[in-house]
Parts: C-alpha cells; sequence; structure tokens
C-alpha cells in the first residue's frame, strides 16, 4: 500500500482539500493507496476545514468536513511513502525536519506531479475570495490526477 501525505501550512485550506481529492481519486480507481494531510504550523490542530474548502470541494462531490487539522511529525516520514507540500515555505519546513536523504527523497511539491521540477506552488487561498479556491481547487485536482495515474501504472 502507497501511503500518501498532503501538506501545507495550517491543514485547514490546501492539504484536506488535496487529501478529500486524492482520496475521491483512489476509491474511484480501486488503488491500494491511503492518504492523509497535515499543516507544518499548528494553528488549527483539532479544527475543521476553511468553510470555503469545504464549500469547493462540495462544489465538485468532494466532501472533507469530517477531516481535522493536525500538526506534521517527524514520525510522517515513516508513516508515508509520499509526502507532497504545497508551497516553498511548506517545502523547506519539512525538510528542515528530515532526519536523513531517506526522508528528503520522500518530499516534493504537489504541482512537480503535473510538470516535474517546475517548483511552482499551490497559492494560499486563504485571504482571498471563492476564485482562489476554485482555482486551488483546479490546480490540486490535476495534480492528483497525475498521482493516480503513476499509482495505477505501477500496480
Amino acid at each position: 500500500m502507497t501511503k500518501i501525505l498532503m501538506v501545507c501550512l495550517g491543514n485547514i485550506c490546501r492539504s484536506p482539500l488535496a487529501e478529500g481529492i486524492m482520496r475521491q481519486k483512489i476509491e474511484e480507481l480501486g488503488l491500494n493507496a491511503k492518504v492523509d494531510s497535515a499543516g507544518t504550523a499548528n494553528y488549527h490542530v483539532g479544527h475543521s476545514p476553511d468553510r470555503r474548502s469545504i464549500a469547493s470541494g462540495l462544489t465538485h462531490g468532494v466532501d472533507i468536513s469530517g477531516l481535522r487539522g493536525r500538526q506534521f511529525q517527524v514520525s510522517d516520514f515513516d508513516e508515508f511513502d509520499l509526502i507532497y507540500v504545497m508551497d516553498k515555505s511548506n517545502y523547506a519546513n519539512v525538510l528542515a525536519m528530515a532526519r536523513g536523504e531517506d526522508d528528503k527523497v520522500k518530499v516534493d511539491l504537489l504541482l512537480n506531479a503535473v510538470k516535474p521540477n517546475s517548483f511552482r506552488e499551490v497559492p494560499d487561498p486563504y485571504y482571498g475570495g471563492p476564485q482562489g479556491f476554485e482555482n486551488v481547487y483546479q490546480l490540486i485536482n490535476k495534480a492528483c490526477d497525475a498521482i493516480a495515474r503513476s499509482l495505477n501504472i505501477n500496480r
């Protein structure tokens, strides 16, 4: 089983949406995979996703309302095979916790799944309006499609 972790700053906007989208694709394709999400900061531990992320997901048939925020931990390197981060700040924060090269090779920017080595970021929609959340949904959805395809090919 492939275990995937989606990571953003607070685990209430981007990463829970990525978790929900990826869960749906895993289920649709019958993949042997598991997905979770976390934040690099502890601002929203135990909180529900942002209402705008929930609304964006529901618009596309993805319900993330039952998810709860948690903080990334060093033990996540042991638990997960692939760790996808939303932006360069998250990337730096996760890599700073890595214990060695075995941990570091698991970490990548999510949008590199669509275009390898592009180092594009999923923008944080928190301070914007609904269109920002829709844009984030579309970017994450494309990346999750690419990840699901690669998992499907490798099974």
